[in-house]
């Protein structure tokens, strides 16, 4: 059972959030409303998953992602701006929500930030992107990195094009727990933490442009 820790200051929002979790076959470890609370909780409890409001009392939301450790973070926010989203990001979210999402689209956003897939409101995932492109075009001196295999570049590829998972499974005619073994060995050579950090390094390696159709070889991510 995938365990959930939901940190946010509003208390009917917070118990609903919690509820859902809950039906949907969750184990809701806690739900606390303040940033330092929610930071000595998660010591305690050691979610699988954190759904993080970003406007806290006495912490900002990135600040609470930054001493977070290994658990995967689902920001749920009210804020689509530019600056709140790229924020949650470098401070370590891999997903980010706007509260005006369905509650189907926030349970399968858990699920698939469970499972290691980076989950965005639509239009979210492109200023993410657009973001690590703008960073990758800066001109900056790069050591050949790790040597993936082919298998893995092809896995990295796709991942960076923003395919979860299941379909990169579906595209390749593999299982959904190789492609997972695929890019934690990737994340692992890589010495990376979670797949938003992958992303970025597979368009700093320009393995987001379509692929050469013949003859292709290399590290490289997405």
């Amino acid at each position: 059972m995938v365990r959930v820790m939901v940190v946010d200051d509003h208390p009917m929002w917070r118990d609903g959030v919690a509820r859902d979790l809950t039906e949907a076959g969750y184990e809701v470890v806690a739900a606390v409303g303040e940033g330092r609370q929610a930071l000595r909780v998660a010591e305690a409890v050691r979610p699988d998953v954190v759904v993080l409001d970003l406007q806290l009392p006495d912490l900002s939301g990135a600040e609470v992602a930054r001493g977070l450790g290994d658990a995967k973070i689902l920001v749920l926010s009210a804020s689509a701006e530019q600056e709140d989203v790229l924020e949650a990001v470098k401070a370590g979210a891999s997903g980010y929500l706007v509260k005006s999402a369905s509650r189907e689209e926030f349970l399968d956003a858990v699920a698939r930030t469970a499972s290691g897939d980076a989950v965005f409101t639509p239009g979210l995932a492109g200023l993410v992107l657009g973001e690590y492109r703008r960073l990758a075009a800066r001109p900056a001196a790069q050591a050949e990195g790790p040597r993936l295999t082919d298998r893995e570049t092809e896995v990295l590829r796709l991942v960076a094009k923003g395919l979860s998972y299941r379909q990169i499974a579906d595209r390749l005619v593999l299982s959904h727990r190789t492609v997972q073994n695929h890019v934690q060995n990737t994340l692992n050579k890589l010495q990376l933490h979670n797949r938003v950090e992958l992303v970025r390094y597979a368009i700093e390696q320009g393995l987001d442009d379509d692929p050469p159709r013949a003859g292709f070889s290399g590290a490289g991510a997405d």
